[in-house]
């Protein structure tokens, strides 16, 4: 279109949708709350642009009015898109589940910024709870919700790795002051730097208003910047030592670049992380044998080479690494799991077809066996249809599903294995068995996504 020949006023309203489009990329991926900075920022600069169409002189005339309407239109689906990121339940509960874990980090802080490294069962049993809560929060592949999610789980795990690292290392003070006089300033450092890692806890969880990431790393600079002045005349342990100490504040430096990360597309968009495709890739595999299995007429004959190739898969997953994100791990979990039901399905079938091979043994059965096998007969039919099922849990079949496996653990409830510890150790297997099948019913259905 010829800029040259248009009135004005539309050249004025173009100027300002190319602006708005700017603001767009930023808006689709905020991932903080109404009160960030952040938002207020691109509110104030998306509410400027408002004002800067609605100032604009239509003149009377009909297509430049449209066209004003149509910018202004823009404009109002961006500041409702920024709205809706800010407070979105989901959003909302990622807060609330940080706050929790703030709470948690601002009673046990103390001993870090001490220079202590104890640490309560109670803090890191607590930790661990939230960050799988985090993982279990849906995001319904909404980008904003995924970064939020992912900044969130990186804090809380980096403090995790922090703390851990300090407990099982102890490195401080290993040396007398009494060894060399360089001694004594490296050990002054190594409190500073167990100081510094207080810090760094209460910056990554929101919990100091006193000290700055940029201020943090202006300390850790200088603490190695001293550490390099020091003449540690040749002696070996000492070198070492004053290795490891700038080896600490290095690891701390680190931390410090979290945000950055977190801003990475790749980071917090697992859909294109190369682990999450590698496990992708063995789930479809995977779902080539559940097809193979389910669908064959007489696949006993199958069961072998099958059963070779899902273990196969097993052990690629192993091999996957989930790097610091728990929700990569959640994810080979849960494939691991996936690949285990149909192992165990195979297992069940061929042990159910061998007992059929032998009806004299079967005939003199204790009582009580025979129950538990009838009930696994159930159980292995049961569990075909599971493994097959794609709806969920509104759906008819979910709850009757849910309500055979309930069955068949009351049935099992019933058995009386009158003394017989086979029965008892049978009947036991059979209930791990139909709590499994249970629970990977559960998991099929609770719309768990990375």
């Amino acid at each position: 279109m010829d800029m040259g020949n248009q009135h004005p006023s539309v050249k004025r309203l173009h100027e300002i949708q190319k602006q708005v489009k700017e603001i767009e990329p930023q808006v689709a991926v905020f991932s903080g709350l109404s009160t960030d900075r952040d938002y207020k920022e691109l509110e104030r600069n998306l509410t400027k642009q408002l004002f800067e169409i609605d100032s604009v002189d239509t003149e009377g005339k009909g297509d430049i009015q449209q066209a004003r309407k149509r910018a202004a239109q823009e404009t109002e689906r961006l500041l409702k898109e920024l709205e809706q990121n800010a407070n979105h339940p989901r959003r909302l509960e990622i807060e609330a589940l940080f706050k929790e874990a703030q709470a948690l980090v601002e009673r046990e802080i103390t001993p870090f910024y001490e220079g202590g490294n104890g640490i309560s069962d109670e803090f890191e049993e607590g930790i661990q709870d939230i960050v799988l809560r985090l993982t279990q929060v849906k995001t319904g592949g909404k980008i904003s919700l995924r970064k939020a999610r992912y900044r969130t789980l990186t804090k809380i795990c980096t403090v995790q790795e922090i703390i851990e690292n300090a407990v099982k290392k102890q490195l401080s003070l290993p040396l007398s002051n009494d060894v060399h006089p360089s001694v004594s300033k490296i050990n002054s450092v190594m409190c500073e730097v167990n100081k510094a890692r207080g810090t760094l806890i209460a910056l990554l969880m929101g919990v100091s208003s006193n000290d700055t990431c940029r201020h943090l790393s202006c300390v850790l600079t200088g603490l190695i910047a001293d550490l390099d002045a020091l003449d540690v005349c040749g002696r070996t342990e000492i070198r070492n030592y004053r290795k490891e100490v700038v080896e600490e504040i290095n690891k701390l430096q680190k931390y410090l670049d979290l945000d950055e990360e977190a801003n990475s597309t790749q980071a917090y968009d697992l859909a294109k992380n190369q682990s999450i495709l590698k496990i992708e890739e063995i789930r479809k595999k995977m779902k080539e044998v559940h097809s193979l299995l389910l669908k064959t007429e007489n696949a006993s004959d199958l069961y072998l080479g099958l059963k070779a190739e899902l273990q196969g898969l097993i052990a690629h997953l192993d091999e996957v690494s989930p790097g610091k994100n728990p929700c990569i791990r959640e994810a080979r979990r849960r494939a691991v799991i996936e690949v285990q039901t149909l192992i165990t399905y195979i297992d069940l079938n061929e042990a159910l077809e061998k007992r059929q091979k032998y009806p004299e043994q079967t005939a003199v059965e204790h009582r009580c066996h025979k129950a538990v096998w009838t009930v696994l007969g159930n159980l292995s039919q049961i569990q075909k249809e599971v493994i097959s099922f794609d709806g969920n849990r509104t759906d008819k079949n979910y709850m009757r599903l849910e309500e055979l496996l309930t069955k068949q653990l009351l049935a099992l409830d019933a058995v009386d294995p009158q003394g017989d510890e086979r029965c008892k150790a049978a009947r036991k297997q059979a209930v791990k068995l139909a709590q499994n099948i249970l629970y990977y019913l559960d998991m099929k259905t609770d719309e768990w996504e990375y």
